[in-house]
């Protein structure tokens, strides 16, 4: 074990356990096996099974602008009344939100926003370079779409709504350009005559297919030595102000010189042991799949006035986006997603939707919509990759370095400040 001023280092030869093997967890492990450190994850569902496979499948590095935008007080009545629209509350989650939605709420302030995006921007700049280290393969390579993304809209007022985000998303450095129908139809012919009204994203991509795309990067972590349990971890065995092992379910314990958390919503069970209070809320984001759909779409598009996307994917076309709070309950509505599906064939009547599969994904969300990516003050050498929101599959391979760069000690080019666990 090395240390550096008492905190445990990671080093060739070492060992490191990581909870949640989702699109954060395995992009961790990808990066500590690049350091020499053996690595083991655990995971109770198989590869690709995790919040990241139920996303609209984009690398969305302009989507700085927390959710928390102004004026989102007066719509919060309208998502417990209406339960058809893109985002929804239902009401009996209400009284346990309350603390939530008050710490979200004070993040709607201009000076916040902008604190926020400025914060979010030093991740997202580095989406792609810090992937390109982990698909350095044609065949890895590929999993990226190299085609950008397109919002669409009913009317201007669609577009006049972002005005004022793209302009601080050109500041911070991620460009957006307007687009009529003419232009809508010509780089995607299958909306030719829906659209008039649209913002090409020039920097954003899209995944080939969101469950095989964390298939594949699991892949190269087992072919690099890696080892994967599919298990769930009950709690940390420690020794004064270190973790010695994970236990699991089972009783078994897993030793190691060094831990991440990445289990999503599940590393809530870590808190009082880890000494953190993050107010993690699980919010529901649904979609359904359409494995034939006999339409073409050669772009990731936003349909901004329905609150979901269209992504083509390789196991089909999948449809998506819109999330719900339901509190802590487990129990997922799927008339949210048929909600989508309906709403997709009035875009879309010429789609084929005889096969179909709807699922969810309980985004790990946080007030201000930055993640946790931070050591515990309890137990030095149990570092944390949580909160994510909806930005997992996009902020991935950031993550993963910066956890890699947490455990050796090494001075990050990113200040972690703005994601420490203890900033609540």
């Amino acid at each position: 074990m090395n240390t550096i001023s008492g905190k445990p280092t990671a080093a060739a030869g070492e060992h490191a356990v990581i909870v949640g093997g989702g699109i954060v967890g395995v992009c961790c492990a990808l990066y500590l096996q690049r350091e020499g450190v053996e690595v083991t994850l655990i995971d109770p569902a198989d590869a690709g099974e995790s919040t990241a496979k139920w996303s609209c499948g984009q690398l969305s590095v302009g989507e700085i602008i927390p959710l928390s935008k102004p004026g989102i007080l007066t719509k919060i009545p309208g998502w417990m009344l209406d339960q058809t629209g893109p985002l929804a509350l239902r009401p009996q989650a209400l009284p346990g939100l309350i603390p939530w939605f008050m710490r979200f709420l004070g993040n709607a302030r201009h000076s916040r926003i902008e604190n926020i995006a400025q914060s979010m921007a030093t991740l997202t700049r580095h989406v792609f370079d810090d992937y390109a280290r982990l698909l350095d393969e044609p065949e890895l390579q590929a999993l990226i779409v190299n085609r950008p993304v397109m919002q669409v809209f009913d009317s201007p007022a669609g577009v006049d709504s972002e005005r004022e985000h793209n302009v601080l998303r050109k500041q911070l450095g991620f460009a957006s350009q307007i687009v009529n129908g003419d232009e809508i139809a010509a780089l995607e012919p299958t909306l030719a005559g829906k659209f008039n009204h649209g913002i090409v994203l020039p920097q954003w991509r899209f995944v080939t297919d969101t469950e095989g795309f964390i298939v594949a990067l699991t892949q190269r972590f087992l072919a690099k030595g890696g080892k994967r349990i599919k298990a769930s971890v009950s709690h940390f065995q420690q020794a004064g102000q270190r973790a010695t092992a994970v236990v699991l379910n089972s009783g078994e314990n897993i030793s190691a010189d060094h831990f991440v958390v990445s289990s999503g919503i599940g590393a809530r069970r870590f808190f009082n042991q880890l000494g953190i209070n993050v107010p993690l809320q699980p919010v529901a984001g649904y979609q359904a799949v359409v494995k034939n759909p006999g339409v073409s779409l050669n772009h990731s598009i936003i349909y901004g006035d329905g609150g979901f996307c269209f992504t083509p994917m390789t196991r089909g076309l999948q449809i998506g986006g819109t999330i719900e709070f339901a509190g802590n309950s487990t129990q997922p509505n799927f008339k949210r997603a048929e909600l989508i599906l309906a709403k997709a064939r009035k875009v879309l009547p010429q789609m084929n939707t005889q096969e179909v599969e709807f699922g969810v994904g309980y985004r790990p969300l946080l007030p201000d919509t930055k993640p946790v990516i931070d050591r515990s003050a309890t137990l030095s050498n149990v570092l944390l990759a949580i909160g994510h929101g909806q930005l997992g599959l996009t902020l991935g391979a950031v993550t993963g370095r910066l956890i890699a760069d947490l455990a050796v000690q090494r001075n990050s080019d990113i200040n972690l400040a703005p994601f420490s666990a203890y900033r609540f």
